[in-house]
C-alpha cells in the first residue's frame, strides 16, 4: 500500500498538460503515492451543472493532499449559456470550484513563494525572494453577492448606512452588491502564519498589506490585528503598506521585501505581480493550506487558447509539487526537486516558449526529472 493518497485534479485546458509534467518529476523522485483522479472543472459544469462534484469532495476527504491543475471560470450569463439544454433555466449558478474547496475544507492559507532562480531570462531582477501569505476563505471572495439587489436589503442598508443613501433610490436591477467579509479569526490566523513562517525560515520582516485608509472597517481590522500579533514576535520587524503603494515599492525595491501578508483579493493581486517579477505565471506556485488538507496548484489559469499544444511552462506546477512534498514532511525530496528545477533554469539548455525556447511542456518535465 502506498504511503500517501494524493487526489489528482487536472481540471481544464493546460492544467491537464502541466500536471503530466509534474507527475514525471514525482515518479522520478520515487514518491510513494497512490494518485486518484478527481473530476473538477468546466466540463462537469456544462454536463452536470456542478463544477465540483460530490464524488470529488468525497475523494478529498480521504486524501493526504491534492495536486490541482487549473480551471476555467466565466461570468454567470456565459456559464448559463454553456450548460447542456436539459440544465438550462434550472437556476444553476456557476461558482469557482477552487473557491468552494478553500471554504469547504478551511484551506485558509494561500502560500505563494516567488523566487528569482539564477539564469532565468525572465527575472525582473536577480535575488528576489518574496513569500506572499494570502487569506484564502473570506473577503471579497466570500461569495456573498446580490444581483439584482433585493428590496429588503436596500431598505436595511438605507436604515443602517448613511453612505448607502447615494444608491438607495436605484432599482434593484440597476446595481449589484458584493460583500467584503473579514473576521477577526481569519485575520489573526493568516497574519500569525506569516510571522511563524518568517521566524522558521529566518526572514527579518513581515509586511502587512492593506487599504485601511479607505476601507476602514475590514482593512482596519486586518492592520490592527497585524500590529497586535507583531508584539508577540519581538525579533521580527513589522511594516505595513497600502496595496496600491506596495505595487510601486515592490518594483522599485524588490529586495526590501520578504514575507508579505494580505487579505484575499489584495493578496491575489500582489502575488501575481510578484510572480511576474520572477518569470511570470509559469513560475508561480501556490499552496492552499488548512489544518488537515492542503491543495497545491500553479497560480495561472487554464489558458484555453493553448490547450492541447503542450507549449506552456510547467515549472509552476512542478514547484507546487515541491510545496506538497514539503507539507507532507518529505522535505528531502522537496529540496531535490527544487534544486533540479534551479539546475535546468541555470544551464539554459531547455526552455519553453515563454523563456525564449521551443521545449514542450513534457520536455521541460523530463529535463527536470533527469536532474533528480
Amino acid at each position: 500500500m502506498s504511503q500517501y493518497n494524493i487526489a489528482w485534479l487536472p481540471g481544464d485546458g493546460v492544467g491537464v498538460e502541466v500536471m503530466e509534467a509534474a507527475r514525471i518529476c514525482l515518479d522520478a523522485l520515487k514518491f510513494d503515492a497512490q494518485y486518484t483522479h478527481g473530476d473538477i472543472g468546466w466540463e462537469f459544469w456544462c454536463t452536470e451543472g456542478e463544477s465540483f462534484p460530490q464524488r470529488t469532495i468525497d475523494l478529498l476527504k480521504n486524501s493526504h493532499a491534492a495536486m490541482f491543475g487549473a480551471i476555467t471560470s466565466k461570468p454567470v450569463k456565459d456559464a448559463e449559456a454553456e450548460l447542456v439544454p436539459a440544465l438550462k433555466g434550472k437556476g444553476l449558478i456557476y461558482r469557482s470550484p477552487i473557491v468552494r474547496m478553500r471554504q469547504m475544507f478551511d484551506l485558509y492559507t494561500c502560500l505563494r513563494p516567488c523566487k528569482a532562480y539564477p539564469g532565468n531570462p525572465l527575472n525582473y531582477k536577480e535575488g528576489i525572494d518574496m513569500v506572499i501569505f494570502r487569506e484564502n476563505t473570506e473577503d471579497l471572495y466570500s461569495g456573498v453577492e446580490f444581483s439584482p439587489v433585493p428590496d429588503e436589503l436596500k431598505a436595511t442598508l438605507k436604515a443602517l448606512s448613511k453612505p448607502f443613501g447615494h444608491f438607495a433610490d436605484l432599482p434593484g436591477d440597476q446595481f449589484a452588491i458584493t460583500c467584503k467579509v473579514n473576521t477577526m479569526k481569519g485575520c489573526d490566523r493568516i497574519i500569525r502564519a506569516a510571522f511563524e513562517y518568517a521566524k522558521t525560515f529566518g526572514y527579518p520582516k513581515v509586511t502587512v498589506i492593506h487599504k485601511a485608509n479607505v476601507v476602514r472597517a475590514t482593512e482596519g481590522m486586518f492592520l490592527e490585528t497585524g500590529k497586535r500579533i507583531a508584539k508577540e514576535y519581538p525579533g521580527i520587524e513589522m511594516d505595513d503598506a497600502n496595496v496600491d503603494a506596495i505595487t510601486m515599492w515592490m518594483l522599485k525595491n524588490p529586495k526590501n521585501y520578504g514575507v508579505m501578508v494580505a487579505t484575499n483579493l489584495f493578496g491575489d493581486i500582489v502575488s501575481d505581480l510578484a510572480a511576474q517579477m520572477v518569470g511570470g505565471l509559469g513560475f508561480g506556485c501556490s499552496g492552499n493550506i488548512g489544518e488537515k488538507l492542503a491543495v497545491f496548484e500553479p497560480s495561472h489559469g487554464s489558458a484555453p487558447k493553448y490547450a492541447g499544444q503542450y507549449k506552456v511552462n510547467p515549472i509552476a506546477t512542478i514547484l507546487a509539487a515541491k510545496m506538497m512534498l514539503d507539507w507532507l514532511g518529505e522535505t528531502h525530496k522537496g529540496s531535490r526537486l527544487e534544486k533540479a528545477v534551479a539546475a535546468v533554469i541555470a544551464d539554459g539548455q531547455v526552455r519553453t516558449y515563454d523563456m525564449g525556447g521551443q521545449a514542450t511542456t513534457l520536455e521541460m518535465g523530463e529535463a527536470i526529472a533527469r536532474k533528480l
